[in-house]
C-alpha cells in the first residue's frame, strides 16, 4: 500500500501498470509523456550498468528501468527541485531507495558530480525547442521543461559523453527536426550514432519524435530500425504501444 503521507497539496500517485509501480505527479505541473515512456522502451543496460538518466523530471525513466533492465544503480538529475523532490519521493513509495538516487543539481555539472567515465549508460529526455521560439514565461516550470533554457543540446551532449565510459551508450529522444544539430553536437563530443528510430502517429504520417542510441567511440555505422506506429487505427493503439507501456 502506497504512503498517502508522501503526497502534497495538489498530486496525486498515477499507476504506471508495469510492476506495480506509481509515480507522484502534480497536474498543474509538468507530467511524462509518450516520449519518456518510449525511451525507456528504447535503452539497453546490460546487467550491473551504471546509468545516469538527465532531466529525469519526476523520475518517470528510473522508475520504469527499474522494472525494465537489470541495471544494478540508477541515478536520476533534475534541476527543478519541487520536480527532483516528487522523484524522490516516488523512488521511496515504490520502496527503491537502494537501486535509484534522485540528485537535485543543473546536469551541467555533471562532470564534477561523478567524474569522467563514471556511467555505462547515460540517457536524457531533453527540452527541444530551443530558448527564444514560442517561449512564453522563461521562469515557468513548463517552459523550462520544454524550452533550451537551464540547459542546451550542446550541454547534454557534452555532459553525456565526458560521464559515460568509452563504449557506453547514450539514448536520447528528440524531435525529427533537430536531427541535424543532434549528429553534429554527437560527433563533436566523440558520440557516434549507431541506432535510430522514428515514431509515426499513424502509417504514413509524418514522424514526431526519434530515438537514438548513440556510444562513445563507435564505429560510423547508422542502423535506421522500423518506425514505431502509435496509432493502428484512429484511438486505438499498436501492439507495439501496449508492450512498450505493458498493458
Amino acid at each position: 500500500m502506497i504512503d498517502e503521507l508522501l503526497l502534497k497539496p495538489g498530486e496525486r500517485y498515477d499507476d504506471l501498470e508495469r510492476s506495480n509501480l506509481h509515480i507522484i505527479q502534480d497536474p498543474k505541473r509538468f507530467c511524462f509523456g509518450m516520449d519518456a515512456v518510449l525511451l525507456s522502451g528504447f535503452i539497453k543496460a546490460p546487467g550491473g550498468a551504471r546509468v545516469l538518466d538527465m532531466c529525469t523530471g519526476t523520475g518517470i525513466i528510473p522508475l520504469l528501468l527499474s522494472a525494465k533492465t537489470e541495471a544494478s544503480e540508477i541515478i536520476g538529475t533534475e534541476i527543478q527541485p519541487e520536480s527532483a523532490d516528487m522523484a524522490s519521493r516516488s523512488v521511496k513509495a515504490n520502496a527503491l531507495e537502494e537501486k535509484i538516487k534522485i540528485i537535485n543539481a543543473d546536469i551541467k555539472d555533471s562532470v564534477r558530480m561523478f567524474g569522467k567515465g563514471s556511467f555505462d549508460v547515460v540517457s536524457v529526455n531533453p527540452p527541444y525547442m530551443p530558448a527564444g521560439r514560442g517561449l512564453a514565461n522563461p521562469g515557468d516550470e513548463k517552459a523550462i521543461a520544454r524550452h533550451e533554457i537551464l540547459c542546451t543540446l550542446a550541454d547534454v551532449c557534452s555532459q553525456a559523453a565526458a560521464v559515460l565510459k568509452d563504449g557506453g551508450h547514450f539514448f536520447m529522444v528528440h524531435r525529427p527536426g533537430r536531427i541535424a544539430d543532434i549528429f553534429e553536437e554527437l560527433r563533436k563530443n566523440r558520440l557516434e550514432a549507431k541506432r535510430m528510430k522514428f515514431v509515426q502517429p499513424e502509417a504514413g504520417k509524418k514522424p514526431n519524435m526519434v530515438l537514438i542510441d548513440a556510444v562513445k567511440g563507435g564505429g560510423r555505422e547508422l542502423i535506421v530500425e522500423e518506425p514505431i506506429i502509435v496509432f493502428k487505427e484512429p484511438g486505438v493503439y499498436s501492439d507495439e504501444i501496449r508492450e512498450i507501456y505493458g498493458y
